[in-house]
C-alpha cells in the first residue's frame, strides 16, 4: 500500500520536471525566433516588438546568457546591415534589460571591438557605422563598469551623480572627461548617419532610411542626459577650480554643445523621430559657467517616449508572476494525460476509461484564457499608468531641480552673508585699535603741541630780527636812488644789488622754509626723536650769526649805494628823453596799423567773392560728377538686363559653357564687387571725384553679365537639379545687380546701397559651379605629390596582400582538393602567383622611373611643386596605379571563388586582360616624361611584356583547366528519326537567337557603362579617341541588329581615358 501511495508523488515530480522542460525549451524557441526576426540582412529597421521580447526575456533569466549564446553564431563579418542591427538590438539590451546583462556584454567586449575593427577597415556605408556603434558600445561599457552606480539607462538622479563625482577634484575631473568622450562617441555616430543620408536618396520615410535612423533613438536618449551631466560636473568644477584651467573643458563643451543642437534639430524635422520620440529643445546658447548663478537657469533635457498600442502577434508570458493556485492547476493537468498513461499501465483506466476531470480542464482552460485576457488589460492599463507616473515623475523631476537650484542659490547667499558678517568682525576689532592707537596719538600730539609753542616763540624772534634786516635794506635802497652815476655803472650797479638783495631774500626764505619743514618734522616724529630739537636750536643760533654777518655787510654797502644814487639820476633824465622819442615812434606806428587794416578788410571782401565762386564751382562740379554716375549706372543697367534677357533668350539654349571658366568668370566678378564698395566708400568721402567707382562699376556691369551668360550656358548641360539653381541664382544676381544700381541712382539711398546681396548670389553661383566640376579635380594640386605616393604604396602593399592570400588559397586548396581539380587550381594559382610576381616588378620599376623623372625636371622646384605643375601627368599616374591595384585584389577574389568553386573561370580570364591593360596604362602614363634613352624606362617596358607574358599564361592555364574539368558529352544522333532531329534543330536555332540577342543587350549594356565611366571621370565622349570602337561599332538602339554567329565578339577591355592632346602633360 506504501508504494501505491508513493505513485503519485513520483508522478507529480516528473510532471513538474517534464512541464518546466518543456517551458524552457518554449523560452529558448521564443528568444531564437526574435533574435532570428530582429538581426537579419534586409534593409529593414528592428521591429520594436521582437526587441522588446529579447529584452523581456533577459529580465526573465536575469541576464543575457541566451541572448549572446545565438548572437555569437550569427556570421557578423560576412553582412554589414547584419552587424548594424546587431549593435542596434545590443544598445538596447544594455539600456532596458536586466541589470546583469551588463556584466554578461562585458565578457564579449573583445568580440565587439574586433567586429568594429574590422568593418572600419572595409569601404562599405554600413561598415562605418557599424565601426563606430561598436566603438560607442565599448565606451559605454567601460563606463558603466567603472561607475556601477550609474545605470545604462542613464536615469540618474543628482544625488547618484554626486555621490559618484565624490569629494576629491581630481576624481571630478577625471569623470567630465570621461562624459565628455561618451559623448562624442554619440554624436559621431549620428553625424555619420546623417551624413550617408545626405549623400544617398534615402530619406526618413523609406525603410532604407530608417534603418539606418532607427539606432539613432537610443543615441538622443544618451545624449540628453550625457548633457545634463555634464553641465552639472563643469559647473562643480568651476566652483572649486580657477576659470583659466578650464578653458579647454569649456571649449570642448562648447563644441559638443552645437553639434548636440545641430543633432536634435535635424532629427526634430524628420517625420520618422515624430511619432517615435519627443526630442528636448536646447537653449540658444551654452550655460555661462563663469557665472554661478547661471546653474539656476539649466533646466534639464527630458526625452519622452509616446505610449505605443499593444501587440497581439504570439503572445507569451515573458515575465515571471506570481504562481496562483490555478495556475499550479492548471500545469498539474497539463502533465496528468502522461501520468494516467503511466498510472494506467499499473492499475487500469479508472471508472471504466471515463474522468471527471476532462471536464474540469477544459473549464480551467477557458478560464485561463479568459484571465489571460484581462492580464493583457491589466497589463496595458499599467503601462499607461507607467507613462503618466513617468511624466509625473518628470514634472516632480523638474520641481525638484528648481528647488535645489533654489537651495543652492540661498547656500551661496548664506556664505556671502556669513563672509560680510567676518569682514564686520574684523573692522570692529580693527576699530578698537585705532581707538587705542588715537588716544596714545592725542597724548604724544598734546606733548608735540607744547614742543611747537616753544619753536613759535623762537620764530616769532627770527622773524622780527628779519623784518628789521628789511626795513635796512628798503633804507639803502632809498639812500642808492639818491646817487649819480653812468647809466651802464647804475645798471651794473643795479643788477648787483638786486641779486645780492634776492640772494639774500632767498636765504632769509629757504631758512624759514627749513625751519617749517623741520618743525612739521618734528612734529610728525617727535616721540621717536627728541634729538632732533637740540639740533634745531643749533641751527637756529647758527642762522643768528649769519643775520649779524649780513647787518655788517649792509653797513658797508650803504656808502656805496650814496654814491650810486647820483648815478641813478642823470640816467634818469636821459631815459626821460628817450621815452619822449619812443612816443613819437608809437604814433607813427599807429597810423601805419590805420592804414594795414583798411587794406585788410578789403583783401577779405575779396576772398569772400572767391570763396562764393569756388563753392559755386565745386556744386558744379558735384552734379557733373552725379550726372556722369547716374549716366554709367544706366549703361550697367542696359548690359545687366540684356544678360538676364538672355536666360529667357530661344537662342540662347544652344549656346553652353563650361564649369572651369563660370567660376573664373564668378571669381572675377566677386573681385569687382569688392572694387565697387571700394569705389562707392571713396565716392562717400569725396563726392568731387567719382572716376574709381565709375570705373568700377563698368568692370563690375561686364563682369557680372559675364557671369550670368556663363551661368545659364553652363546651366545647358548641367543635370536638371543644378540647372534650376544655377538658372534661379543667375535670375537673382541680376535683380540684386538692378536694385543696387537704382539705389546709386537716387542722392537719398545712395549712402545705402551695399553690393553685399550681390556678392552672396555671386559666391552661390561659384559653388554651384565647382560643384559641376569633374570629380577628378577636387584634389588640391598641392596634395597631388602626396596622393602619388600613397597610391603608389598602396599599389605594392596590395600586390603583397594579393601574393599571401594566393599562398594562403594554394595550401587550403592541397588540403581540401585532390586529382584533377588539385592540379588545376595549382596550376591557375602559380600562375596567378607569377602574374603578381611580374606586376609587383612593375610597380617598383615605375616608381624608380617616377622618381627618375622627378629628379631631373623639377630644377630648383620642390618635389610636390613639380607635381602640381604637371597636374594631369600626376593624374595620369594617380589612376593608372589606382587601377592596378584594384585589378590585382579583384584577381585574387576571382581566384578565391574558382578555387571554393563558387565563381567562373571567366572572371578570371577578364581580371587578367583588365590587369593587362591597367599595366599598359601605367607604363604609358611613366613613359609620357621619361628619357628615351632611360635605362629605367627600357626596365619598365620589359617588366610589362613580362606582365603581359604571365597575364596571358593565367588566361591559358584557366582555359586548359576549364577544359579538363568541363565534362563534354558525346553527340550521338543515330537513334532519332527525321522529325525529332528537325525539332533538335529547331530548338537550337532558337537558343542561338536567344544567346545572341542577351549577347547584343550586353554589348549596349557594356557601352552604356563605358560612357558612365568617361562620365564620371570627367571626360566628355567627344573626346574619346575611336580606340573605344563600342561607341562607332556598336549599335545604341535598344533593339540591336542580329550579330554574326561566325564572329567571335571581342573581349571587354577597360579603355584609357584621354583628356586634352594628353593626360600627363
Amino acid at each position: 500500500m506504501n508504494s501505491i501511495r508513493q505513485v503519485p508523488s513520483r508522478v507529480k515530480s516528473k510532471r513538474t520536471e517534464t512541464n518546466l522542460g518543456a517551458e524552457k525549451e518554449q523560452f529558448d524557441k521564443q528568444q531564437l525566433a526574435s533574435i532570428s526576426k530582429a538581426i537579419n540582412s534586409t534593409e529593414t529597421p528592428v521591429k520594436e516588438k521582437h526587441a522588446r521580447r529579447i529584452i523581456l526575456g533577459t529580465h526573465r533569466e536575469k541576464g543575457a546568457f541566451t541572448f549572446w549564446s545565438y548572437a555569437l553564431g550569427l556570421p557578423l563579418a560576412s553582412n554589414s546591415i547584419l552587424s548594424w542591427k546587431f549593435c542596434h538590438v545590443l544598445h538596447k539590451v544594455l539600456r532596458d534589460g536586466h541589470t546583469n546583462s551588463l556584466q554578461d556584454c562585458a565578457r564579449h567586449r573583445s568580440n565587439i571591438r574586433e567586429t568594429g575593427v574590422l568593418w572600419g577597415n572595409l569601404h562599405d556605408l554600413y561598415g562605418q557605422l557599424v565601426a563606430l556603434h561598436c566603438k560607442l558600445l565599448c565606451t559605454k561599457m567601460d563606463f558603466h563598469m567603472k561607475y556601477p552606480d550609474i545605470r545604462p539607462n542613464l536615469e540618474a538622479s543628482d544625488e547618484v551623480l554626486e555621490r559618484t563625482a565624490g569629494t576629491n577634484i581630481d576624481n571630478v575631473f577625471q569623470l567630465t572627461v570621461e562624459v565628455f568622450d561618451y559623448l562624442d562617441c554619440e554624436l559621431k555616430l549620428a553625424e555619420t548617419v546623417f551624413r550617408q543620408l545626405n549623400t544617398s536618396i534615402a530619406i526618413s520615410t523609406t525603410t532604407l532610411g530608417q534603418c539606418r535612423l532607427s539606432p539613432l533613438i537610443q543615441v538622443i536618449q544618451d545624449s540628453s542626459q550625457l548633457y545634463h551631466f555634464t553641465v552639472k560636473l563643469l559647473f562643480k568644477l568651476h566652483a572649486c577650480l580657477p576659470a583659466d584651467t578650464l578653458q579647454g573643458h569649456r571649449d570642448r563643451f562648447h563644441d559638443q554643445f552645437h553639434r548636440l543642437k545641430n543633432f536634435f534639430n535635424r532629427a526634430r524635422d524628420m517625420l520618422y523621430f515624430k511619432r517615435l520620440i519627443q526630442i528636448p529643445k536646447l537653449p540658444d546658447s551654452p550655460p555661462n559657467f563663469l557665472r554661478a548663478s547661471a546653474l539656476a537657469e539649466h533646466v534639464k533635457p527630458v526625452v519622452v517616449i509616446p505610449d505605443e498600442e499593444p501587440y497581439d502577434d504570439d503572445p507569451e508570458p515573458l515575465i515571471e508572476v506570481s504562481v496562483t493556485p490555478q495556475y499550479e492547476q492548471q500545469m498539474h493537468l497539463q502533465a496528468q494525460p502522461q501520468a494516467l498513461d503511466i498510472f494506467d499501465k499499473t492499475f487500469g483506466p479508472p471508472n471504466g476509461g471515463f474522468d471527471e476531470r476532462d471536464v474540469q480542464i477544459d473549464n480551467l482552460k477557458r478560464e485561463i484564457e479568459m484571465l489571460r485576457a484581462e492580464l493583457e488589460k491589466i497589463k496595458a492599463e499599467a503601462q499607461r499608468y507607467i507613462t503618466q507616473l513617468k511624466s509625473q515623475i518628470n514634472s516632480l523631476e523638474a520641481e525638484l531641480e528648481e528647488q535645489r537650484i533654489q537651495k543652492q542659490r540661498a547656500l551661496v547667499e548664506n556664505e556671502q552673508l556669513r563672509m560680510e558678517l567676518e569682514q564686520l568682525r574684523q573692522q570692529g576689532v580693527e576699530t578698537e585699535s585705532v581707538q587705542a592707537n588715537f588716544v596714545e596719538a592725542e597724548k604724544r600730539a598734546l606733548a608735540t603741541e607744547l614742543r611747537y609753542t616753544k619753536l613759535k616763540e623762537k620764530h616769532a624772534e627770527l622773524v622780527s630780527s628779519h623784518a628789521e634786516l628789511l626795513r635796512k635794506s628798503a633804507d639803502t635802497v632809498k639812500m642808492l636812488s639818491a646817487t649819480q652815476q653812468t647809466q651802464e655803472e647804475v645798471a651794473r650797479t643795479k643788477q648787483q644789488l638786486a641779486f645780492e638783495v634776492d640772494r639774500i631774500k632767498q636765504e632769509a626764505d629757504m631758512k624759514l622754509e627749513e625751519q617749517k619743514f623741520e618743525m612739521e618734522k618734528l612734529k610728525r616724529e617727535l616721540e621717536e626723536r627728541r634729538t632732533e630739537l637740540l639740533r634745531v636750536q643749533t641751527a637756529l643760533q647758527g642762522h643768528l650769526k649769519s643775520g649779524e654777518q649780513l647787518n655788517s655787510s649792509l653797513v658797508g654797502l650803504q656808502a656805496e649805494k650814496e654814491v650810486l644814487s647820483q648815478k641813478v639820476s642823470e640816467r634818469e633824465a636821459e631815459l626821460i628823453t628817450l621815452k619822449n622819442s619812443m612816443t613819437a615812434q608809437e604814433a607813427s606806428l599807429q597810423q601805419q596799423r590805420d592804414r594795414t587794416t583798411r587794406e585788410l578788410g578789403e583783401l577779405q571782401g575779396k576772398l569772400k567773392e572767391k570763396m562764393s565762386r569756388e563753392e559755386q564751382l565745386q556744386q558744379k562740379l558735384l552734379e557733373e560728377q552725379f550726372s556722369l554716375l547716374q549716366g554709367t549706372v544706366n549703361e550697367a543697367e542696359n548690359i545687366i538686363q540684356d544678360a538676364v534677357a538672355k536666360l529667357d533668350d530661344p537662342l540662347h539654349i544652344r549656346c553652353t559653357s563650361s564649369p572651369d571658366y563660370l567660376i573664373s568668370r564668378a571669381e572675377a566678378a566677386l573681385t569687382s564687387v569688392d572694387g565697387v564698395k571700394k569705389g562707392h566708400a571713396d565716392y562717400l568721402r569725396n563726392m568731387g571725384d567719382a572716376g574709381s567707382l565709375l570705373r568700377a562699376l563698368a568692370q563690375f556691369s561686364h563682369l557680372t553679365a559675364d557671369t550670368i551668360v556663363n551661368g545659364s550656358a553652363t546651366a545647358h548641360m548641367a543635370p536638371t537639379d543644378h540647372a534650376d539653381r544655377l538658372t534661379d541664382n543667375c535670375r537673382s544676381c541680376g535683380t540684386r545687380s538692378l536694385q543696387f544700381l537704382r539705389d546709386l541712382k537716387s542722392k537719398q539711398s545712395l549712402s545705402q546701397a551695399d553690393p553685399a546681396a550681390v556678392k552672396l548670389i555671386i559666391q552661390q553661383i561659384l559653388r554651384l559651379g565647382q560643384e559641376l566640376r569633374p570629380k577628378g579635380m577636387d584634389v588640391r594640386q598641392d596634395e597631388l605629390g602626396d596622393l602619388v605616393d600613397k597610391e603608389m604604396a598602396a599599389t605594392a602593399a596590395a600586390i603583397e596582400e594579393a601574393v599571401r592570400r594566393i599562398d594562403e588559397m594554394m595550401n587550403q586548396a592541397r588540403k581540401d582538393t585532390t586529382g584533377v581539380k588539385l592540379e588545376v587550381n595549382e596550376r591557375i594559382l602559380y600562375s596567378c602567383t607569377d602574374l603578381m610576381k611580374a606586376i609587383r616588378m612593375l610597380v617598383v620599376a615605375s616608381t624608380d622611373l617616377q622618381k627618375e623623372i622627378v629628379e631631373s625636371g623639377r630644377g630648383a622646384a620642390t618635389i610636390r611643386e613639380f607635381y602640381a605643375k604637371n597636374s594631369r601627368w600626376t593624374e595620369g599616374l594617380i589612376s593608372a596605379s589606382k587601377a592596378v591595384g584594384w585589378g590585382a585584389t579583384q584577381m585574387v577574389e576571382s581566384a578565391d571563388k574558382v578555387v571554393l568553386h563558387t565563381g567562373k573561370y571567366e572572371e578570371l580570364i577578364v581580371c587578367s586582360h583588365e590587369i593587362a591593360a591597367s599595366t599598359a596604362q601605367l607604363v604609358a602614363a611613366s613613359k609620357v616624361k621619361a628619357d628615351r634613352n632611360s635605362r629605367k624606362l627600357t626596365t619598365l617596358q620589359q617588366a610589362s611584356r613580362y606582365v603581359n607574358e604571365m597575364a596571358a599564361n593565367v588566361v591559358a592555364s584557366t582555359k586548359t583547366g576549364l577544359d579538363q574539368i568541363e565534362d563534354k558529352d558525346t553527340m550521338d544522333f543515330s537513334g532519332m528519326s527525321l522529325i525529332k532531329l528537325k525539332r533538335e534543330e529547331m530548338e537550337s536555332q532558337v537558343k542561338v537567337l536567344e544567346l545572341e540577342a542577351q549577347l547584343g543587350n550586353e554589348r549596349i549594356r557594356l557601352g552604356e557603362l563605358r560612357k558612365k565611366h568617361y562620365d564620371l571621370a570627367g571626360v566628355p565622349l567627344e573626346e574619346l579617341s575611336d580606340d573605344a570602337g563600342f561607341l562607332k561599332s556598336e549599335p545604341l538602339s535598344p533593339t540591336p541588329g542580329k550579330p554574326t554567329i561566325m564572329k567571335k565578339p571581342p573581349l571587354a577591355q577597360k579603355p584609357t581615358i584621354k583628356r586634352n592632346s594628353s593626360p600627363f602633360r
